[in-house]
């Protein structure tokens, strides 16, 4: 298994230097990662920094908390396009999930999917706050909304777990047959973690642990 096809090297922390962007960059070149996922103020550098490479420029928006308006989430995630992100990684509406207002959930889902056209919309649905059944509910939203990924976790859910391989398969077997794709993300930290995740069906690994793991 070439895990660093499914790699999305990550750098999400607000104290992120510039020598720590500059080496995540020269890591994902260096290792044919999938891509590298940044804040959006650091879309326009990632992309001039691998502009040579297949590596994808990958951004956040709504993020962490996905309490933001949708509106002000699509603002976002249009910009982040025009400033090169090749895929949009949205925080969804976690309260209106809680509230099991579904509708609220795919109209926010949606806004964001339209503000993104034709470039890829992951939602994050942050299964640390879910139940199993809201999990499965949140996926329908995201099938229903017309993303293009379901997404466990930010990773900066204080003391979560980040991605479980039952969760992953649970999100995998909601919308394979709908076409849509699972990122998993947070707390993957080593080979077996990883392969465990893509056997469970994901097709794409947010991970800072990226040179770790394909290192063994």
């Amino acid at each position: 298994m070439e895990m660093n096809k499914f790699i999305e090297h990550t750098l999400l922390k607000p104290t992120a230097t510039n020598e720590a962007l500059e080496k995540l960059y020269k890591e994902a070149k260096e290792n044919n990662f999938k891509g590298v996922c940044v804040n959006p103020i650091n879309v326009k550098k990632a992309k001039e920094a691998l502009k040579d490479t297949d590596a994808k420029v990958i951004t956040v928006v709504g993020f962490p908390l996905g309490a933001m308006v949708s509106d002000a989430k699509a603002f976002e995630a249009k910009r982040a396009i025009e400033d090169g992100a090749d895929e949009v990684d949205m925080v969804l509406n976690i309260q209106a999930v809680k509230n099991a207002e579904w509708d609220t959930v795919i109209e926010d889902i949606k806004t964001v999917k339209e503000a993104c056209g034709n470039t890829i919309l992951k939602v994050i649905i942050e299964t640390d706050y879910l139940t199993k059944e809201e999990i499965v509910e949140a996926c329908k939203c995201a099938i229903k909304a017309k993303a293009d990924f379901v997404k466990t976790s930010t990773g900066f859910v204080n003391g979560g777990v980040g991605a479980k391989v039952e969760d992953v398969k649970l999100m995998y077997d909601t919308v394979k047959d709908a076409g849509l794709k699972v990122k998993a993300s947070g707390g993957i930290r080593d080979k077996e973690a990883a392969e465990a995740m893509v056997n469970a069906g994901a097709s794409s690994l947010g991970t800072s642990s990226g040179i770790k793991i394909i290192q063994g």
